[in-house]
């Protein structure tokens, strides 16, 4: 695989690649003194403790161990192979690399071979749904409409937005002659079976076809859209879940919006695709939505990584409303930076694009409303003051927002309280400093727990023994030496790792030498397919040695690889020994424990 790429190929994309540039249009790095720091985009945290270093140009997690350079990162991230991360990276700056491979067309690394042919037929079926639109009488209608809608064909063209017949069953006789397994695309939603019959026909026929993709530009789903609703007929049809389609991980358009999200700062979350086509067509491009379902920990985990500021921007009327409190409940406890714009005459996106245009709606978004704001106006909506219990309510809900807010920001709330509801200033602030009281009381019984948890999680964390470090440190010296290898595979112990991770790294290692005359321990991370043995060798490549002192360092490791090898055989034969005596083989016995003391001797010899 690597060979089809020239090694001064490799090397220039490589140094060429910042890292930080790239690992910043998946995470969001904050500069601390020399390093770049952001959350692990490979396990999740809510303490930043993934590192990148733009001097030495590689990633390290603290957390997890993730590591490696821009070119690893990208084959994590994307769970993609070594030779599409460099043509991903060389094309990124202009490179672009003429490799012929399979996988360049598919998916790789945790998706199955069954998930990949679902892949695969989402992307032949787009492909053909959008000639259908383009190219053919049959998508004329629907193409017409999409251009009255303000759709231009450069959007069309982008968003891959196809048409589907309205015949029964022509995707499906297509994918079968393509050679596709029709039981694996049913399980995927593209087409359906019909009930105690061998035969398909295809969900999608007569609607405007909207592809809907991961975070990574790959086809999982579609939303179809009807033209002419008759009968019972839903507007929107959508793909349903399956093993490529999790609408609780999906966000739509963060492929595209990436970039720009990155560059400005910040996220618009809307709540529909459709809001968000119509809010590119008015030049605003960092938006991005769910897909039918309300915001979930795995969507906050997404935007956290990109952007610290939210603005969320759902439909105007009384359910958009409270899903954008609750959306911006479950942001803020997150500890991002929420704002809220709120469409007038219960307006969706769409629509008051279209009735107002995008200057009016730019406005709206470049004014949202604070989070306080915003919840103190929902607070404030069905709320009849003649009544008292509608305002105690009212007060009560605004004072719980306002328990961890400055104190100028307090009083200027408890002010506009007291204003609007004529309850004095002085009964409103004993009011907050009860409830004050009671917040802290329960946060500090909160604290203890989540504490004695840290300290319980503490000493569960596995630490080093001076095995682990022996074998770490003689890695490392082995990383930055192919002379270390050749010395020790030429030693009375040509193997001397203890554990199976590192014996499979050494191994790797030997290979990696016969074919690359000097030590790079970067080159050799890509070499790896396997990221849990990139981890190994990353921890490796940083731990601290003493090129002074190597000599005595690799001997004592050697030493202390060798001691643990033959206490695990004492222990063994230690083992052996009492099943022996249980057992009255007596003669046995007497074997293995000559054979524990020559041991011992040996051992008392390093």
């Amino acid at each position: 695989m690597t060979g089809k790429i020239p090694e001064e190929t490799i090397e220039q994309i490589r140094s060429q690649s910042d890292i930080v540039d790239v690992i910043s249009e998946y995470v969001q790095l904050t500069k601390r003194g020399r390093n770049w720091f952001g959350l692990c985009p490979f396990h999740g945290e809510n303490t930043p403790s993934f590192s990148v270093s733009q001097e030495k140009q590689i990633f390290h997690c603290f957390g997890c161990g993730a590591g490696g350079n821009a070119i690893t990162f990208i084959m994590d991230i994307e769970n993609i192979p070594f030779v599409d991360a460099v043509a991903k990276l060389g094309n990124r700056m202009g490179i672009h690399l003429d490799i012929q491979n399979d996988s360049m067309q598919k998916s790789a690394g945790n998706y199955s071979k069954a998930e990949e042919n679902m892949l695969n037929a989402h992307q032949f079926a787009a492909d053909f749904y959008h000639h259908l639109l383009m190219n053919t009488e049959d998508g004329e209608e629907a193409l017409n409409y999409l251009l009255k809608r303000g759709f231009t064909k450069e959007d069309i063209e982008t968003n891959g937005i196809g048409w589907s017949l309205s015949s029964w069953d022509t995707l499906s006789i297509l994918l079968q002659r393509e050679g596709y397994d029709l039981d694996e695309i049913a399980e995927s939603g593209l087409i359906i079976k019909k009930e105690n019959e061998q035969s398909y026909f295809d969900r999608f026929r007569a609607r405007i076809m909207f592809p809907i993709r991961d975070e990574f530009g790959k086809i999982i789903a579609f939303s179809g859209r009807i033209l002419h609703q008759t009968g019972n007929d839903a507007k929107y049809l959508n793909s349903p879940e399956s093993p490529i389609f999790h609408k609780s991980q999906v966000l739509f358009n963060l492929d595209k919006a990436r970039s720009t999200i990155r560059k400005s700062g910040q996220v618009i979350l809307m709540e529909g695709f459709m809001d968000v086509l119509a809010t590119n067509q008015a030049g605003i491009l960092n938006a991005v939505a769910t897909m039918g379902t309300s915001l979930t920990p795995q969507h906050i985990t997404k935007l956290k990584r990109l952007v610290e500021k939210v603005i969320i921007c759902y439909d105007g009327d009384n359910a958009g409303l409270e899903g954008a409190k609750r959306a911006a409940e479950l942001l803020q406890a997150e500890r991002l930076k929420v704002e809220v714009a709120v469409l007038p005459d219960q307006l969706d996106p769409d629509e008051y694009i279209r009735k107002f245009g995008p200057e009016s709606y730019k406005k709206i978004l470049d004014k949202p409303q604070s989070y306080i704001s915003f919840v103190i106006m929902h607070a404030r909506r069905n709320k009849n003051f003649q009544f008292e219990n509608d305002i105690l309510q009212y007060i009560q809900e605004v004072l719980e927002q306002l328990v961890d807010k400055s104190p100028v920001e307090r009083d200027l709330y408890i002010k506009q309280l007291a204003s609007e509801t004529t309850i004095s200033v002085d009964a409103i602030y004993t009011q907050f400093r009860k409830l004050e009281a009671d917040n802290a009381k329960t946060f500090k019984r909160n604290s203890q727990k989540v504490g004695q948890t840290v300290v319980n999680d503490i000493k569960q964390k596995k630490k080093l023994n001076a095995t682990d470090r022996a074998e770490r440190l003689l890695l490392s010296h082995m990383l930055n030496s192919a002379e270390v290898v050749d010395r020790i595979m030429n030693s009375s112990n040509p193997q001397p790792f203890v554990h199976d991770e590192y014996v499979a790294v050494f191994v790797r290692l030997i290979g990696f030498y016969e074919e690359h005359e000097s030590a790079d321990y970067q080159r050799f991370l890509e070499v790896l397919d396997d990221s849990s043995l990139r981890k190994i060798v990353m921890e490796a490549a940083i731990t601290e040695r003493d090129p002074e002192q190597a000599e005595a360092e690799i001997s004592d490791c050697l030493k202390q690889l060798k001691k643990h090898g033959i206490e695990s055989e004492i222990s063994k034969l230690t083992h052996d020994f009492q099943e022996a005596e249980k057992m009255h083989e007596h003669k046995r016995a007497l074997e293995i424990a000559q054979q524990i003391i020559v041991l011992r001797k040996s051992l008392s010899a390093i």
